[in-house]
C-alpha cells in the first residue's frame, strides 16, 4: 500500500488524539508532523501515554509553523484547530502545496453573510472558502476526491443530517416545524479550563446551552436546505450530559400528506446500503450511545407516530471520531483513493 505523508496540526485536544490514534494504525499513513506549542519537544508517546510503544509514537510535538510544517514534506494535514484560527493555516498550506482537511467551522459555510451572523466576524478568506468542499463522504464522495480543501462536519451536524438528507431528497417531509433536540458529552467543548466544565459542575447533571441560536444550526440549514431544494429553518436545542463521549440526537418531522411511513425505512436502506459506517435499526429501533462511542459508526433508528403524523428519527455517534477525527480520515481514504474503512475498523 502506498503511503502518504500526513501532519497534524493541533493534535493535543481531544479530536487532535483520537486522530493521531487513528492515524498512527492506518497502513497508509505515515505521520510526519504533530503540532502543540504546549507539548513542543515532547514525544507522543509521553504526551499520551496509551501510545506508549506504538510505531511512530516516539514522534516529537513541534510548533505550529506553517513552513516548517511544509518542510516535513506533509500532503495532507488535518487542521484540529478552533474556529478562527484555521482559516490562516489553511492558506499557507493550500499555499505550499499540502491538501487540507480541516476540522473547524471555517470553511463548512459557504454564504460569508450567514459565516458572519453566527461567528460574529467577517470570513477570513472568502477566496479559499469558493474552493472548500463539504467532507461528508456519505453525500459528498466525488468532490472530496478533487479537492484541495476539506471543511469536515460538526458533530451535531453529522447526528442531524444523515437521517434526514434521504428523506428531505425523497420529498417525504414537510420542510417546516422540524424539531432536533441532541445530547453531547463534556468533550464536544474541547479540552480546555473551564468552570462549567468542571467534574462537579457536570457530573449528575444536564443542562440545555447554546439556545436558541446555536452556531452548528448555520451548517445543518445549509445543508438540509441543499437536498430539499428550498430554505429550511429548524428547532434545535443542544444539551450538555456527563460523559465524556457520544452524542444522542432526536428529530421529528412531520410526514407529507399521502406519503406512506414505510417509504422511510426504505429510503434510508437505499441511501446507505453502501455506506460503511452507517447502521440502520430498523423501525421502532432507539439508538444507544454506548454502542457508538470510540466507533466511526452512526446508529439510525426510526419510528412513526400515527397521532401526529411525525417520524421520529433516532441517532447516535462518537462525538470526537464519527463526529470529528473519523470522519475526516474518512474523507482522507477517500480523497488519497484508498479503502475508505482503512484505519477506522476500531469498535
Amino acid at each position: 500500500m502506498k503511503q502518504v505523508k500526513v501532519a497534524v496540526i493541533g493534535a493535543s485536544g481531544y479530536t487532535g488524539q483520537e486522530l493521531l490514534r487513528i492515524l498512527l494504525r492506518h497502513q497508509g499513513v505515515e505521520l510526519v508532523c504533530a503540532t502543540s506549542r504546549q507539548y513542543a519537544g515532547q514525544m507522543l508517546e509521553d504526551v499520551f501515554p496509551r501510545f506508549r510503544h506504538v510505531p511512530g509514537a516516539d514522534l516529537r510535538f513541534t510548533d505550529s509553523d506553517v513552513p516548517a510544517v511544509a518542510a516535513t514534506g506533509a500532503e495532507v494535514a488535518f487542521l484540529a484547530l478552533p474556529h478562527g484560527v484555521a482559516a490562516a493555516y489553511a492558506r499557507g498550506l493550500v499555499d505550499a502545496g499540502v491538501k487540507v482537511i480541516d476540522l473547524s467551522a471555517d470553511f463548512r459555510i459557504s454564504d460569508p453573510a450567514v459565516y458572519e451572523e453566527f461567528y460574529d466576524k467577517p470570513h477570513p478568506d472568502l477566496d479559499l472558502l469558493k474552493e472548500a468542499v463539504y467532507g461528508m463522504p456519505e453525500w459528498h464522495g466525488e468532490e472530496i476526491r478533487k479537492a484541495r480543501l476539506i471543511a469536515s462536519p460538526g458533530c451535531y451536524p453529522t447526528s442531524i443530517l444523515l437521517p434526514l438528507i434521504p428523506l428531505l431528497k425523497a420529498g417525504l417531509l414537510e420542510t417546516e416545524g422540524i424539531v432536533v433536540c441532541s445530547s453531547s458529552g463534556v468533550s464536544g467543548a474541547g479540552r480546555k479550563a473551564d468552570i462549567s466544565l468542571l467534574f462537579c459542575e457536570c457530573n449528575e447533571s444536564v443542562r440545555a446551552y447554546g439556545v436558541p441560536k446555536h452556531r452548528h444550526l448555520s451548517e445543518i440549514e445549509q445543508e438540509l436546505g441543499a437536498a430539499a431544494g428550498e430554505k429550511i429553518v429548524i428547532s434545535f436545542t443542544p444539551h450538555l450530559v456527563p460523559v465524556n463521549t457520544g452524542i444522542c440526537t432526536t428529530t421529528s418531522a412531520k410526514l407529507k400528506p399521502g406519503a406512506d411511513p414505510a417509504q422511510i425505512g426504505k429510503t434510508l436502506e437505499g441511501a446507505y446500503k453502501n455506506a460503511p459506517f452507517v447502521r440502520l435499526l430498523g423501525a421502532n429501533k432507539c439508538a444507544d450511545t454506548k454502542n457508538v462511542t470510540r466507533t466511526n459508526f452512526v446508529d439510525i433508528g426510526w419510528a412513526y407516530d400515527p397521532r401526529t403524523g411525525r417520524i421520529v428519527l433516532m441517532s447516535a455517534e462518537d462525538n470526537v471520531i464519527k463526529g470529528a477525527g473519523g470522519q475526516g480520515v474518512h474523507a482522507f481514504n477517500v480523497l488519497c483513493g484508498f479503502d475508505p474503512t482503512e484505519g477506522l475498523w476500531i469498535i
